[in-house]
């Protein structure tokens, strides 16, 4: 295991001064810094291995072929899935989601349909939802949180029926860090016949993940958000599911035999591949899942505990302050206001002082409405963050405040 005490040394932006100031990275649920691991092995393939894959007749296209597949094999384990063959390589959680919404909407949603939504989503997981409602005619229901902000597990339940079809819902709010029961709210899901989707984009590098577990029939998460590059993500989805739905796009890499009377297409993954995938991100994906392994799941959960609570606790000292949601487990994401001063304000005064937030509606407009609020300062941790980083934040909110 990698010597947690020096690790901020693997992630070179953490060198960086900003407007005087030493760095102070706390926006790591939007996307998490890159590790030099992760940058040299890019760096390398495209240097030095580049190659269209799949077809090509020379030493490098093998090669390349050979690293991709090893990356679909590494998302597979990391996961828990039994085969590579149910992992597709996407953009992102993003695509990954349209993906499943526009192939259930192809066919297997008829109108009086329902999806099981909740109101903690992120609009990535509502707006492709909507898009299939309004073609196919299904109806979208939304279970509540409570005031704590975690689900409302019996309302929840009582929405579930024989026309619930799909319960597409996320693992760890992105906006507040609360941690859903995922394999409960799968098996009550199950009891009803419905397919279930899991965005696991904000939980992937902190809580183990693992498919057959959990039961779920999609999962879907980004590489960028596990210390990886952009534009490479992951839609792991059951086998024989996979290959009873149409393609998602079309293109090469992902027929069988094509002639202009009719196509017939490959199996999955490839049937949901169309044209050249980004290997790079595949190679950067594989080289990330490496560097988490190395730390370990569960160090990097306690870290990050450790530091969440910490943030916390010193945060709801400050007059003033309200931090948002009093989840029963809350992972990296810490979400506040301060009366009397709007978030953005606050955000650039932090930046000023070199502290990195993010702020807005952290893409949760439903549940910033439910909550009151027009958006939050958000602070959300990562296994580089230290006590010293939390110590910052709190003394750059406190020199904020005397602006007000």
């Amino acid at each position: 295991m990698k010597n947690l005490g020096t690790l901020k040394k693997d992630f070179p932006q953490l060198n960086k001064s900003v407007r005087g100031n030493p760095f102070v990275y706390l926006d790591s649920a939007a996307t998490a810094l890159k590790p030099q691991s992760v940058i040299d092995r890019i760096n390398h393939y495209y240097s030095f291995e580049i190659a269209n894959v799949h077809r090509g007749a020379h030493f490098f296209a093998d090669q390349g072929t050979g690293f991709y597949e090893a990356a679909r094999e590494k998302v597979a384990r990391f996961i828990g899935s039994t085969s590579s063959d149910e992992i597709i390589f996407t953009r992102g959680t993003t695509e990954s989601i349209n993906l499943v919404a526009s192939i259930l909407g192809d066919g297997t949603l008829k109108a009086g349909d329902e999806i099981l939504l909740t109101e903690l989503e992120h609009h990535s997981n509502i707006v492709p939802w909507q898009l299939v409602a309004e073609k196919v005619g299904v109806k979208i229901r939304v279970a509540p949180i409570l005031e704590s902000c975690d689900i409302d597990l019996n309302t929840f339940k009582n929405l579930l029926s024989a026309n619930t079809k799909i319960v597409s819902f996320l693992s760890v709010s992105n906006a507040l860090g609360v941690l859903n029961p995922v394999k409960k709210m799968i098996q009550m899901a199950k009891e009803v016949g419905a397919i279930t989707l899991v965005d696991a984009a904000q939980s992937v590098t902190t809580i183990p993940t693992d498919v057959q577990a959990w039961g779920c029939d999609f999962l879907t998460f980004s590489g960028h958000k596990m210390f990886g590059p952009t534009g490479i993500g992951v839609l792991y989805g059951k086998n024989s599911l996979l290959n009873s739905l149409p393609p998602y796009q079309g293109g090469g890499s992902m027929i069988d035999q094509v002639s202009f009377e009719k196509t017939t297409y490959l199996r999955a993954p490839q049937r949901f591949e169309a044209g050249t995938p980004h290997v790079a991100g595949a190679v950067g994906l594989h080289a990330a899942i490496d560097f988490i392994e190395s730390i370990g799941i569960q160090n990097i959960r306690e870290v990050e505990k450790q530091l969440v609570a910490q943030t916390v606790k010193e945060l709801q000292a400050i007059s003033g302050v309200k931090v948002l949601g009093n989840p029963s487990e809350r992972i990296n994401v810490v979400s506040f206001v301060i009366d009397g001063i709007h978030h953005g304000d606050l955000g650039a005064l932090l930046d000023q002082q070199g502290v990195a937030v993010r702020v807005g509606h952290h893409c949760c407009q439903p549940l910033m409405k439910k909550l009151g609020v027009e958006g939050t300062v958000r602070a959300s941790l990562s296994i580089y963050n230290t006590e010293e980083d939390v110590d910052r934040l709190i003394t750059a909110v406190k020199k904020a405040k005397e602006f007000f």
